[in-house]
């Protein structure tokens, strides 16, 4: 009789299930259902789902057997996971937060994909951060030091340990990007549109035609009588064919946002 050597340390299983949204990071055949999961050790339940392809930005409730658990708590086999991404309308106080508490003032940095999306936001008044040749590191200090909600398309800076605040875009386009993240973190409300400026992020004032001639061409100064400029840039800005084409567009997302269930 043949007498198997194996030698390998056994594996151990722990069933998940991961609901909400949360299910967006996972393969078809463990969306909405519970799953068991191999490991070997006593692996901290963050390390495990991070290796599954959830960051943990988008969590904010893990249960183990039914009792809330922090990133720290190490699984030992057997165990049922039950995994909640943020929540929006309902009240988890009683249980044990695992996402920092939101930010006061709604910030934002987008890394180096989604400069498009950035002049949106900045259209409707949003301070949005960005800069092409910012790497991840840079994107993650200044989310830190700024207090800035980071938004991305990759998924590997949300699940780098000093990440706080952070939001995994599922569309590719700018517009379907820009509505995604107002409904998602409810941000209607606070939108101011043509307050900031579109190209560098600084606030805009009303400024005198008087104080910018000489700044732009004189038959645009005969044409118009309101202006302003940025506070940063000192881009000037007026209500031209541009203004008309943005107002079209703000507009239009206020249709479609009219649109979206609630």
């Amino acid at each position: 009789m043949a007498i198997s050597h194996n030698h390998s340390r056994p594996s151990r299983f722990a069933e998940f299930r991961f609901y909400g949204e949360l299910n967006d990071f996972l393969p078809a055949e463990q969306k909405q259902v519970g799953f068991h999961s191999a490991f070997y050790g006593k692996p901290s339940v963050k390390d495990t789902i991070q290796a599954m392809g959830v960051p943990h930005t988008a969590i904010d409730l893990i249960l183990v057997d039914g009792r809330p658990v922090d990133f720290s708590h190490c699984l030992r086999g057997g165990e049922r996971v039950a995994v909640y991404p943020v929540f929006e309308r309902l009240d988890i106080s009683p249980l044990a937060h695992l996402r920092p508490q939101p930010l006061r003032c709604t910030r934002f940095i987008l890394d180096v994909h989604l400069g498009k999306l950035a002049r949106y936001l900045r259209m409707l008044g949003f301070d949005t951060a960005y800069q092409p040749h910012w790497d991840d590191v840079t994107i993650i200090d200044l989310s830190l030091q700024q207090q800035r909600i980071i938004l991305t398309r990759d998924l590997g800076i949300l699940k780098q340990n000093r990440v706080t605040h952070g939001y995994w875009l599922r569309h590719g386009d700018p517009w379907e990007q820009l509505l995604e993240v107002m409904l998602v973190l409810d941000l209607f409300g606070q939108a101011q549109p043509f307050t900031r400026c579109m190209e560098c992020n600084g606030l805009i004032d009303p400024v005198d035609k008087t104080v910018i001639t000489g700044q732009i061409d004189a038959d645009i100064l005969q044409r118009f009588e309101a202006f302003w400029q940025c506070r940063g840039c000192a881009r000037i800005y007026w209500r031209g064919s541009h203004y008309e084409h943005m107002l079209r567009q703000v507009e239009k997302f206020n249709e479609e946002s009219r649109r979206q269930p609630t």
